[in-house]
């Protein structure tokens, strides 16, 4: 898998990251340990997690898997800080992610003891991409730039990054503190990164991991003709979300990527995620798989070249 600088630094990722957002309750602990392996073999380094996700599920399953299956060093291990459980709405432990509130919090006291806690559930003295989780106003910048630089400085951390945040939001913290990774929500259907997200990004020196990249699945195609059983969908927890973005345009986009598909022997999703992959100031992706068949599915987009005029109708009918 080709590695990609982030930014205007030293750091390297994968193209294709994995995310793991789905561990602990989509993917039990074996299953993760599948994909683990088969993503670090197809030469993935691109790791993702939070404490946020599932109450916290993801990263104990990850650090289960670190050095006991894949070692540390064969890893670019993401992860955040500033999102707190609502007190007295829902107690996190066990509870479904979906029914937890949270509230952002990047004060110091909680981003380094929430980035403490991490690391002693990972196993391991580090991460290399620490970012904040959210943009937070009532946290002075300046303490926010200062805890990012002293997790750098203490050798917690290896790059600082950001999370949630707008066009003004990331140029702000990018001039105040050093971030060399930005994650954002950007696909074919979200694509309002490219008004000022990108330009921000460039001008700072900042490489943008996307997120989301397939819009919660539905370009992949398989709401074409109906909602799936099994899908996001038809979870109560996010089938409004979903069902939000069926639009026409989605309509145009989804079916704009099925010919291409058709026509290079190839999936939607592979199509979606190689014209993701290929913008400009995108470092990498980080995608997540309920299980190693749709893991499969998506490594295969890593060989999949588009074609400059397949390339270009999808950037014109994706215009919003």
């Amino acid at each position: 898998m080709e590695q990609r600088a982030v930014g205007r630094s030293g750091l390297r990722v994968s193209r294709i990251g994995l995310a793991t957002h789905t561990w602990g309750k989509e993917t039990d602990a074996d299953d993760a340990a599948v994909q683990l392996v088969a993503f670090v073999e197809a030469g993935g380094t691109l790791v993702d997690t939070s404490p946020a996700y599932h109450g916290g599920a993801s990263q104990r399953i990850l650090g289960g898997l670190i050095d006991e299956l894949v070692p540390r060093g064969d890893l670019v291990l993401s992860g955040c800080a500033g999102l707190v459980p609502v007190p007295g709405v829902l107690d996190p432990a066990g509870a479904p992610a979906a029914e937890i509130h949270w509230a952002v919090d990047a004060s110091r006291r909680t981003l380094m003891r929430q980035l403490d806690h991490t690391l002693a559930e990972l196993g391991t003295d580090y991460l290399d991409i620490w970012s904040v989780a959210a943009w937070d106003p009532h946290t002075p910048l300046d303490e926010i730039a200062t805890t990012l630089e002293y997790a750098v400085r203490s050798g917690r951390v290896r790059y600082a990054g950001a999370r949630g945040v707008n066009a003004w939001q990331l140029a702000t913290l990018a001039a105040a503190a050093p971030i060399t990774a930005a994650a954002v929500p950007y696909s074919l259907l979200a694509r309002g990164p490219e008004r000022d997200i990108v330009p921000a990004a460039q001008h700072h020196g900042v490489g943008l991991i996307a997120t989301t990249a397939l819009a919660g699945g539905i370009l992949t195609g398989k709401y074409r003709d109906g909602v799936p059983a099994d899908s996001r969908g038809a979870d109560e927890a996010t089938a409004a979300e979903i069902r939000d973005r069926l639009d026409e345009r989605a309509t145009r986009v989804v079916d704009a990527l099925v010919t291409a598909a058709d026509g290079l022997g190839t999936s939607p999703l592979a199509v979606a995620l190689a014209w993701i992959r290929d913008r400009p100031t995108v470092a990498g992706m980080i995608i997540g798989a309920r299980d190693i068949a749709q893991l499969t599915g998506i490594l295969a987009a890593e060989t999949l070249e588009l074609p400059r005029a397949i390339a270009a109708a999808l950037d014109d009918v994706s215009r919003g």
